[in-house]
């Protein structure tokens, strides 16, 4: 009874194995071009992230030191740099208001006079020449 199990088994999972090998079969002929194109989608993409990976590696950038000299010619306060940080970090003069603990027209005060000191008009221009006296990172 058992060997007659066992056969019948065997005999069934024969079938299944050559039903599943002869769908392959049509599939791989039916959609052979597809099956070619994403295989090679995929090569292509798996290559490209890695040569981006290994191309655009970035470098550890070295620490930022604030050029004090600068801070001391020019004369600007410890608030002001706050002010000036807050600035870079993109937030508005409400923004800044509020992370600082200070209304918005203390804010529009501090920023005329680094617009002043810096020989600027415009927020970005004051990044801008911050960035470029190391003021900010």
């Amino acid at each position: 009874m058992k060997k007659t199990i066992a056969l019948a088994a065997l005999g069934l999972a024969v079938g299944a194995f050559m039903l599943d090998w002869l769908e392959y079969q049509y599939t791989a002929r039916a959609f052979s071009t597809e099956i070619y194109i994403i295989l090679i989608a995929v090569f292509f993409s798996a290559v490209g992230i890695w040569a981006g990976g290994r191309l655009n590696r970035r470098t550890p950038s070295p620490s930022f030191e604030r050029n004090q000299q600068a801070l001391q010619y020019l004369g600007i306060s410890a608030r002001e740099e706050e002010v000036l940080a807050c600035l870079a970090e993109g937030q508005s003069n409400k923004e800044i208001a509020r992370s600082l603990g200070v209304s918005p027209n203390t804010i529009k005060t501090h920023l005329a006079k680094l617009y002043e000191k810096l020989d600027v008009s415009r927020r970005t221009q004051a990044i801008g020449k911050a960035k470029e006296l190391r003021l900010i990172p």
